[in-house]
């Protein structure tokens, strides 16, 4: 397939799966249950930390960690009280414990109480078409609080090789308008041009299938070697194409 037929394709299967009929499936359905920028913000900061596993029971666990925040995510972060956080004992989510749910929420705090909300910080460090520099000193400041050490894992590092997949994921929802009522759009700070492809198993395997990837491991080279070619084909909003990759693996078998 040439460059313009892989385009034409790709586009395709954009407009095939940006739309909101995709909600109804995936973990970005918790922040669309939100009005408030902050509701949405930290609902889908916590929701994509913990999408790793079975969709179902992502969106599920993700549900169940709303209602334990009294379905007002941020007034729980920023009002909480000794006995609110002890509400969260019993949650789970494979590797993600209550421990790392309450430092989570003590993060958070520190991030709107200090460094003006989640936006503000992944707003800094910005490079060109680039947010792993970003994502790699946001992780700094989230744990500038007291915190377990294994805590530390739920949240990536690209500058350690990772290929961030999960917080890639919750930029793409913040950050693009799709004009389509899937991704928000709601901050205004970041371009879509500085984006990345949330890489997993499933836009992996397509991406290499449609050479677009060569690397085997889905990891930050990857990541850039998969930037670098959806940018070729549109500059401007390269993430669209995470709807195309991810749709033909998980819905179409490809």
């Amino acid at each position: 397939m040439n460059k313009s037929d892989l385009k034409s394709f790709l586009d395709e299967k954009v407009e095939l799966y940006n739309n909101p009929k995709f909600i109804e499936s995936d973990p970005i359905q918790i922040p669309h249950s939100f009005s408030l920028k902050e509701d949405i913000e930290i609902s889908g900061f916590l929701s994509a930390t913990i999408a790793w596993g079975n969709r179902k029971m992502i969106i599920n666990n993700s549900k169940k960690m709303m209602l334990l925040l009294g379905n007002s995510p941020f007034d729980f972060v920023m009002s909480h009280s000794e006995n609110d956080i002890e509400k969260l004992d019993n949650f789970v989510h494979r590797t993600f414990n209550n421990q790392d749910l309450k430092t989570f929420i003590k993060g958070l705090q520190h991030i709107y109480k200090n460094h003006d909300g989640l936006e503000s910080v992944f707003a800094k460090n910005q490079e060109e078409n680039s947010m792993q520099k970003s994502i790699s000193e946001f992780k700094k400041t989230f744990f500038e609080i007291n915190h377990q050490n294994r805590t530390q894992k739920h949240i990536s590092d690209p500058l350690n090789n990772s290929a961030a997949k999960r917080l890639n994921m919750f930029l793409r929802w913040m950050v693009r308008k799709d004009n389509k009522g899937v991704d928000f759009g709601i901050w205004k700070t970041i371009p879509n041009s500085a984006l990345s492809c949330p890489l997993d198993v499933h836009s992996g395997n397509v991406a290499r299938k449609l050479e677009l990837l060569t690397r085997k491991q889905n990891d930050a080279k990857a990541l850039h070697e998969l930037d670098t070619n959806l940018r070729v084909l549109d500059k401007n909003d390269p993430v669209k194409y995470d709807f195309a990759l991810f749709g033909l693996g998980v819905f179409e078998k490809f």
